[in-house]
């Protein structure tokens, strides 16, 4: 069964998708919109290379905004810090508005001027290859040490409940001497 969907409902699900946020992927927001995660792909594809069906003219320029907004993780260290100043001197509707422009939220720019203040801005910065790797495999091998822990542990209470029992229904070698 082929389900038709309107252009507005694939530009708003790759809008989603383009806006989403670290921690979630594709094939969540796939099934969350309830199309095929192939298809979203399509669609995401088909905007990067300006492939929608004509389409009418606010639908036009949020496709064209679509292009020009990046996600807020995807921004320079030194793009970050202008838009902080920009907003600097601005009121809270004039930094709305100029945020729906770049595709952001008051409270991406908002956090950007608290990490360049605490000096944080290595925080948001992506670990390489390598780096990535490497924090894998100690995660890796402290799970599995925990884990090993965790066995004896359970274990050793194992043998004290064992220990107690054996006691309770013999008794004491200390009691049958006295």
């Amino acid at each position: 069964m082929n389900t038709r969907y309107t252009q507005s409902f694939k530009i708003q699900a790759v809008e989603k998708a383009l806006n989403r946020t670290e921690g979630t992927n594709l094939k969540e927001i796939a099934q969350a919109l309830g199309v095929g995660f192939s298809t979203l792909e399509k669609w995401i594809r088909q905007s990067k290379d300006q492939e929608f069906e004509s389409l009418p003219n606010h639908e036009i320029t949020s496709q064209k905004r679509m292009h020009e907004e990046r996600r807020p993780q995807d921004w320079s260290h030194q793009e970050k810090l202008d838009m902080v100043i920009t907003c600097s001197s601005l009121s809270e509707q004039e930094i709305s508005k100029l945020c729906r422009e770049k595709g952001l939220f008051p409270h991406h720019v908002n956090q950007w001027k608290v990490d360049f203040l605490n000096g944080n801005i290595q925080g948001s910065k992506p670990k390489s290859q390598g780096e990535m790797k490497t924090l894998r495999a100690e995660n890796k091998a402290l799970k599995k040490e925990l884990n090993r822990k965790d066995r004896a542990l359970a274990e050793t209470a194992a043998l004290l409940v064992l220990q107690k029992k054996v006691h309770e229904i013999w008794g004491n070698d200390e009691d049958s001497s006295l």
